[in-house]
């Protein structure tokens, strides 16, 4: 069977990246922070720079024209898949082991520091249905926590695939 460079690529930096922010939440677990919270955030920009370490690397594959526009894309595309599933499924599965006590005190932690800005929100057009819609995102279970991890760092990943792509496709 012959390897395809990229998908190995895409999924060796997928893997890694995911890897490192289950490293990362289970850090913040054993510290006593809370794992679902603003400095879960923190890894969500972990996966765009994988994406650009993973076309930055594709090049060797495809010396000396580099690997065109396209592979260099989909290589960035799927390193960013493969790391916003496993990191998402890696955090579903912490959710899950760290029982419903741990993400209702995040649940309120985050409401706590939405009601902080409320006065902000206010302030603004439509900030109260702006608030309230903000209010009831808060993510109450697992699989919340994971769609919104998801959502995150599939997006954040793909948008830096773009101008990665570009650049390092020769």
């Amino acid at each position: 069977m012959k390897k395809n460079p990229v998908v190995q690529t895409a999924l060796r930096f997928g893997f890694g990246v995911a890897v490192l922010c289950l490293v990362w939440s289970l850090i913040l677990y054993w510290t006593g922070q809370n794992p679902f919270g603003p400095k879960r955030l923190i890894s969500a920009f972990w996966p765009p720079i994988a994406v650009l370490l993973s076309q930055w690397y594709v090049r060797r594959y495809f010396q000396p024209d580099g690997p065109g526009l396209k592979k260099a894309l989909l290589t960035g595309a799927l390193t960013a898949a493969v790391a916003a599933v496993l990191s998402a499924g890696a955090l579903y599965g912490l959710g899950r082991w760290s029982g419903p006590r741990l993400i209702e005190e995040n649940r309120v932690q985050m409401e706590k520091m939405l009601a902080a800005e409320k006065a902000s929100y206010l302030k603004l057009q439509n900030g109260a249905q702006l608030y309230e819609t903000h209010r009831l995102g808060i993510a109450a279970t697992p699989q919340a926590l994971a769609a919104d991890d998801f959502q995150k760092k599939l997006l954040l990943g793909l948008l830096l695939a773009i101008p990665g792509g570009i650049f390092f496709r020769k």
